[in-house]
């Protein structure tokens, strides 16, 4: 589950780590208001009006403003709260503004130059422990950094049984080239940041930038966080923080009804039972000369209740031509899930888009059979290869 930039940094500071303050507005009276308070609580008299919407890259959409009087904060807020707001990370139909952050600004002159770190914590799924990733190249597409100049990204694995140590925290600070205050307080920093990951079972925590103020402070200035959804149950403040506008509507009624379903820009619409399946079912797909419409994992249980919501969902996208559904009977029989189709096709009507079906495992003869004798407008395989010469066929019709 990801959640709003306001909503992780109030997470973080809630662990210590020091932030860039700011008021969330939904309107841009509130956002005027929001100003106002945070002049009083912080002295800024400078403000970042900062869209609220879950994809990075706000400001090269025109997301992220400066405003350096109140009356530039209503003119930036009207103009970003009810914004189509099109990044790298929302593909071209981008995502509608509904609120703000009005955040102080902590880019003020002073002494000594300011400096934009990246850190980042998550999971090294190859070892199985939590690693934060960092680079002196902060404020910049990570992944560019790490193309174009790899030996800037460091990382430091963490080992579960002791969690972050002292001197990791150090050794942090120091590849990062910081001395004195700068440095005491990015181990702070650092030390507060891993215990809050590592606390609320996140997936991912991505500051960019970490700041080093004029005045040697080290502040989030961004925070992406994400939840492992598996463990949201321990944690239900958390989970209310969910906001559905941000989600697909077709995904989110999907998991409403326990499927596992993602979106894709494909023409082929696939319906499987497991993760690993469904992988491989759009490899399928790729090779027989067509492009997945979607990921969609029934799971276990692939009754005619949930099979009739997954053709539902699938059919709500136009660019679908055809739907291969794979399932392998293990714990659920081959022919239950057979008739299950063949009752959800009765239940639904008209599908305007041939079936694939190809179902192995328990009783896998006998669920053909269940197919072929329904006289549905419904393909039948039992191997791969059919299911893959079929969805050829059909493609070549349409």
């Amino acid at each position: 589950m990801n959640i709003h930039e306001y909503q992780g940094k109030s997470i973080l500071k809630s662990f210590g780590v020091a932030i860039q303050e700011g008021i969330v507005a939904e309107s841009p009276e509130v956002a005027v208001k929001a100003a106002k308070e945070l002049q009083q609580q912080t002295g800024t008299n400078w403000w970042v009006v900062k869209a609220q919407i879950h994809a990075g890259g706000r400001g090269k959409g025109g997301g992220v403003k400066l405003a350096k009087s109140l009356d530039e904060v209503l003119e930036k807020a009207t103009n970003i709260i009810g914004m189509q707001l099109v990044t790298p990370q929302t593909g071209p139909q981008g995502k509608k503004v509904s609120k703000v952050l009005i955040a102080q600004d902590v880019y003020y002159p002073g002494a000594s130059p300011t400096k934009e770190f990246y850190m980042s914590v998550l999971l090294n799924r190859s070892t199985g422990r939590n690693i934060i990733m960092y680079s002196t190249e902060g404020g910049m597409d990570i992944e560019h950094v790490a193309e174009t100049t790899p030996e800037r990204i460091f990382k430091e694995e963490i080992d579960p049984k002791v969690g972050l140590q002292g001197f990791q925290a150090r050794k942090i600070a120091f590849n990062l080239g910081l001395s004195g205050t700068a440095m005491k307080e990015m181990v702070k920093f650092v030390t507060a940041l891993y215990k809050a990951y590592d606390t609320i079972d996140a997936s991912l925590f991505e500051i960019n930038p970490v700041l080093k103020t004029s005045d040697d402070k080290i502040l989030a200035v961004d925070a992406k966080v994400n939840f492992d959804d598996n463990a949201l149950f321990r944690h239900p403040d958390f989970a209310a923080m969910r906001d559905v506008l941000e989600e697909d509507p077709t995904e989110l009624e999907a998991s409403q009804h326990d499927l596992n379903y993602v979106k894709l820009d494909g023409n082929v619409g696939c319906m499987v039972n497991g993760a690993g399946l469904a992988m491989a079912t759009m490899d399928i797909i790729k090779l027989a000369g067509g492009e997945p419409a979607n990921f969609l994992d029934v799971g276990g249980t692939a009754n005619a209740a949930r099979v009739e919501q997954a053709f539902r969902i699938i059919l709500k996208d136009a660019n679908v031509k055809a739907i291969l559904v794979n399932i392998f009977g293990g714990i659920v029989r081959c022919d239950r899930v057979a008739q299950g189709i063949v009752d959800a096709y009765k239940n639904i009507g008209s599908i305007p888009v041939p079936i694939i079906v190809r179902l192995q495992g328990t009783n896998a003869v006998e669920a053909k059979k269940i197919i072929d004798a329904s006289g549905l407008k419904v393909f039948s395989a039992i191997q791969l290869k059919e299911a893959a010469d079929l969805v050829q066929e059909v493609l070549k019709k349409k």
